[in-house]
């Protein structure tokens, strides 16, 4: 510990955030903003200027055990604290031996400490917290180890909370949760600069209500990085954007079903309707093993902008469970579709809410929940966008698709140039994938690659219509792509790796949010790409976007490029779809045309704002700001709702 002295002078000059600071001087502490991960990086050897000519109070070296070794420590320590009592002989130990043994052990407890430490402010002062609990030290105003304001103030608070019940619980569960294969990632929350004080506060805001909602910040951020000239324009938008960040509705609830050996598991079913002011919520379930309430906003509040960039009058809203159906029977998902609508067929309805397919909901899906929908309402209400005309949408999957293909078409025409012999890089193997290759093929377009969880197929001689039809039938059977080489042994499957590394010129993930990091976005880059169609919500990390955004390569966003499926699949429910059969020709005539206008939508918001249609970003800020003056407007017109 420090002399009295220089506690007393510490105590009068510091608060807890100038302690913070002076670590990351003296210890390369990095701190890279509030809710981020903080490494400490200990450099080698036991001098440290910074103790130098500094009394410490030594441990006589003993052949204990090292919990032994550990508690004598603790009680030398706390017996320091009391005047008079043995610091004459405390202090005749050898000083050089006592400085050395000392700080070495303070050293490795701080490394240890902050390897998983995290920065954030509760009741409106910044704490160390526990990136496992998320709890901060109880004891961070008493110092139970020395006197008040050392500067290990704050790692020993932190370590006591680690000795604590409530942390190892967590971390016991932790442990369990990896030892089941389930990824316990922890990612820190990357905070864009913004130019305007009026965004950076409503990030704030939104960083301090939610802090551990990763996607869902990530998504807030990417569109107020958009809305900043609008905002500027009239402050009226900014009371309505904090408005609207708020969801209508959240519903989270238990989901219990029995499988096949009649033992009973329980999941967590999610559903977020997150705006209806434009009119009734339409929006994806999604069944993965990630899906938590982040995720379930993150989609819900993309799902209600990509809704109201399209021609139709609805909300937006997503969800689903983190149940996987991947490895489970017909009967076991029968079951739990059944129980997952058990509790949420009280929220759905024509005027109120309809689900669509999402990750890990296709047609059995579907069926199972719309049979149950029926059975509890007691009335068929076809309105379920899915697969059958019974009970939705038979054309949506591939408008989505599609949709991307011809929004790609209308890029490159405003270029001058088409789809014709272009080489093209497409990730994920679900629906809108395999919409996309075939869509891709039909122009002339040369799609090299596809690829599932367990890696991607890459076949440089291009996929033609007969190598996309033994794709479909090994996905039909849910089989790994590798089975794809005993029929062209030429193609390479690379496991655990993405595809963003082969030379393209047009890129169209269409996997999952965040596929694309910021070394995926370098590869890509120095790949030779131009383009890139989002083919699912925000597959581009903040940080991804930034290299693109330098490199020139022009960003389609999947809330107007992948708005294809919205528009048909309301049209589909409409009075008049009903009355008419629609030939393949008039289906995409008029899916063509819903995003030439959409396209046009987005440029026009723009160039309003004064954003030139050659920057690379514009698709993106004239989508998100035409989609919000829309939401804005309603929202206006109808009061404070």
């Amino acid at each position: 510990m420090l002399a009295s002295g220089r506690v007393s002078e510490m105590n009068s000059a510091m608060d807890e955030i100038s302690l913070l600071r002076q670590a990351a001087q003296r210890h390369q502490l990095v701190m890279r903003g509030i809710g981020e991960e903080i490494d400490l990086e200990i450099g080698p050897g036991d001098d440290d200027p910074s103790f130098a000519g500094t009394p410490l109070v030594g441990v006589p070296p003993q052949e204990n055990s090292a919990a032994e070794e550990q508690e004598d420590h603790k009680q030398l320590l706390l017996a320091s604290q009391i005047p008079g009592e043995e610091q004459p002989e405390l202090g005749k130990l050898p000083q050089s031996k006592r400085k050395k043994k000392v700080v070495k052990k303070w050293r490795e407890e701080w490394a240890d400490t902050y390897k998983w430490a995290y920065v954030d402010v509760h009741e409106g002062t910044p704490r160390i917290f526990c990136s496992i609990c998320r709890e901060y030290g109880r004891k961070h105003r008493r110092n139970p180890y020395g006197n008040e304001g050392s500067r290990n103030m704050q790692m020993s608070a932190l370590e006591e909370h680690n000795n604590s019940l409530l942390h190892k619980e967590a971390l016991r569960l932790q442990m369990a949760s990896k030892d089941k294969n389930v990824p316990v990632v922890e990612r820190p929350v990357y905070v864009k600069a913004l130019m305007s004080k009026t965004a950076g506060s409503i990030v704030e805001s939104v960083l301090r209500r939610d802090p551990h909602e990763v996607e869902f910040l990530q998504s807030v951020q990417e569109v107020i990085n958009s809305l900043e000239p609008v905002l500027s324009k009239n402050s009226q938008h900014v009371h309505i954007l904090e408005r609207l960040l708020e969801p209508e509705r959240m519903i989270v609830f238990r989901v219990p079903w029995v499988d096949d050996r009649g033992e009973t598991h329980v999941n967590r079913g999610f559903r977020v309707q997150f705006s209806q002011v434009l009119g009734p919520c339409r929006g994806g379930l999604r069944f993965h093993p990630t899906m938590n309430l982040s995720v379930a906003k993150f989609i819900a509040f993309e799902q209600t902008l990509k809704n109201a960039l399209s021609l139709y009058k609805l909300g937006g809203a997503g969800g689903g469970s983190d149940f996987d159906p991947k490895g489970k029977s017909e009967n076991e998902i029968m079951r739990f579709c059944q129980s997952f609508m058990d509790e949420l067929y009280r929220y759905l309805g024509p005027d109120q809410d309809l689900p669509a397919e999402d990750m890990g909901v296709g047609p059995r899906e579907m069926g199972y929940l719309f049979g149950q929908y029926r059975r509890l309402t007691g009335h068929f209400q076809g309105n379920f966008t899915g697969p059958k005309i019974f009970w939705g949408s038979s054309l949506r999957t591939e408008a989505t698709g599609y949709g991307l293909v011809f929004f790609a078409r209308l890029i490159l025409a405003e270029m001058n140039k088409e789809l014709k012999g272009l080489r093209c890089v497409v990730s994920g193997a679900g629906k809108i994938a395999m919409h996309v290759l075939e869509k891709l093929l039909a122009c002339g377009a040369i799609p090299i690659t596809i690829s599932d969880s367990k890696g991607y197929l890459v076949d440089d001689d291009g996929i033609d219509f007969v190598k996309f039809s033994l794709l479909r039938d090994i996905k039909a059977q849910q089989k790994c792509l590798r089975e794809y080489l005993k029929s062209y042994p030429q193609a390479k499957y690379f496991d655990d790796a993405k595809p963003w590394q082969e030379q393209c010129d047009i890129a169209f993930p269409c996997a999952s949010q965040n596929e694309i990091d910021q070394p995926d976005a370098v590869t890509l880059v120095n790949a030779g790409c131009r383009i890139l169609i989002e083919g699912s919500n925000m597959p581009c990390t903040p940080q991804a976007i930034d290299v693109l955004r330098k490199a020139k390569v022009l960003l389609a966003p999947a809330k107007a490029a992948s708005a294809g499926g919205v528009a048909v699949g309301e049209l589909e429910l409409s009075h008049e779809y009903n009355l008419m059969q629609w030939s393949a020709e008039d289906f995409e005539t008029k899916l063509q045309d819903m995003m030439k206008q959409t396209y046009e939508r987005s440029l026009k918001a723009s160039n309003d704002y004064g954003i030139s249609k050659d920057s690379p970003e514009a698709l993106v800020h004239g989508g998100n700001i035409c989609a919000f003056l829309n939401l804005a407007q309603a929202m206006i017109d109808q009061g404070c709702v």
